[in-house]
């Protein structure tokens, strides 16, 4: 059964707005099945996983894309980078827009493809899994940005058991229960080895690569020590911080930069990484039931890393810059889960896994009183309450399903 996707509103805004489309994304988070569900009526599909197709775009662009063959959807088009002059020469030929869409699974070539040849003519979205309000059928299409709610007409959703959708994961095809857990992340893990890094890096050493991706997994929502994992998987620092931009580039972490001001030296600049799919996180450091993962030592890690990838794909779908989410914290060791931009207005948001949460966990939002320039708004701790109620007069705790 289709679900439906927050992104599709930006998607049938872009198509009437640029020439060319560009959805990007990690692997099977739904980019396939989502277009060709929006525009099957209207678009000719074709993939470059076909080596049929693939050797056609490669040795002969012309002859594989044309005036004729518009409106098409291009799937994995890194896979044959001159396509790019290709499109921007059709689509500089036509007056209509959203003429083409591409789609592709690895950002380093797309992005060269793109700033190359069609700078101006793309409209970029990037997708990620399943967010918890597409599941819930509470599609908004807005960013997250925290807001005072009302407790009228928040009811708890029937049948969400949140520790149990963590650690299943977001990837569209785990939503049947038929699907394996262990057996899709297994398979998964071993394609991504395979088909994406082997494309992007001379891996010579594929075991020391998976040792890697469960080291970072393992720090999930914790600052970024590039040393501190080499020295786990015995690589260099280099080949460490390498490999971290080729998960970045597949879609698989996001490396979350602190909040910064020219201003205030004093902030650190240290980011933190967050994988955008708890359930490869917890396949990958052996959290095998939603039991293990709520009694475990990262559970508070793990609900955290949940939280900010929900908070990610609310401005990933809604088309959104999601520099404007960074997290809080000085020489002092003073922290602020997530900082929310919203213009010059600044919102501080806390999370915790707990149910009840008390004021001296939002002790640390009066740091940002201080920041020149800007407004401290209204501001959220995000937990497992039920219900949303105030901490102070001017923060809430909400449901994490809220959001």
């Amino acid at each position: 059964m289709y679900i439906s996707r927050e992104i599709e509103a930006k998607l049938e805004s872009y198509l009437h707005q640029f020439k060319v489309v560009l959805v990007t994304g990690a692997r099977q988070t739904g980019k396939t099945t989502m277009l060709k569900h929006c525009l099957s009526d209207d678009y000719e599909y074709t993939t470059l996983d076909d080596l049929n197709e693939l050797d056609l775009a490669v040795s002969d662009p012309k002859a594989f894309l044309n005036a004729e063959r518009v409106p098409i959807i291009v799937d994995e088009v890194q896979q044959a980078p001159d396509l790019f002059r290709q499109t921007k020469l059709v689509v500089d030929a036509l007056d209509e827009y959203g003429a083409v869409v591409l789609t592709g699974s690895q950002t380093y070539q797309l992005m060269q493809g793109v700033s190359e040849s069609l700078a101006g003519r793309v409209g970029i979205l990037e997708m990620s899994g399943l967010s918890l309000r597409e599941v819930l059928g509470r599609n908004m299409s807005t960013p997250y940005v925290p807001k005072q709610l009302s407790k009228r007409g928040l009811a708890v959703p029937a049948g969400l058991d949140v520790w149990a959708h963590i650690q299943r994961g977001s990837m569209p095809r785990l939503q049947s229960p038929e699907v394996d857990w262990y057996d899709y992340y297994a398979s998964y893990t071993k394609s991504y080895l395979e088909r994406d890094v082997r494309q992007l890096i001379n891996l010579k050493d594929e075991r020391k690569f998976h040792s890697f991706m469960i080291a970072t997994a393992a720090r999930t929502g914790q600052l970024l020590n590039a040393t501190d994992i080499a020295n786990t998987v015995d690589v260099d620092v280099k080949t460490v911080q390498g490999w971290l931009s080729v998960l970045e580039a597949s879609g698989i972490i996001h490396i979350l930069q602190p909040f910064w001001t020219n201003a205030s030296k004093r902030l650190s600049k240290t980011p933190k990484v967050y994988f955008m799919d708890t359930g490869l996180a917890c396949h990958l450091t052996g959290w095998n039931t939603p039991e293990q993962l709520r009694l475990g030592a990262m559970s508070g890690h793990m609900f955290e890393t949940f939280v900010v990838s929900e908070v990610l794909k609310s401005y990933m779908n809604a088309g959104r810059d999601t520099r404007n989410v960074s997290f809080y914290r000085d020489a002092r060791k003073r922290e602020i889960d997530l900082v929310i931009q919203d213009g010059r207005t600044i919102h501080p948001v806390e999370i915790k896994a707990g149910v009840q949460v008390r004021q001296d966990a939002v002790k640390n939002f009066k740091c940002l009183e201080d920041m020149p320039g800007y407004k401290v708004g209204f501001g959220h701790v995000i937990c497992r309450t039920d219900e949303p109620y105030l901490i102070t007069a001017d923060v809430q705790a909400v449901p994490v399903w809220a959001i």
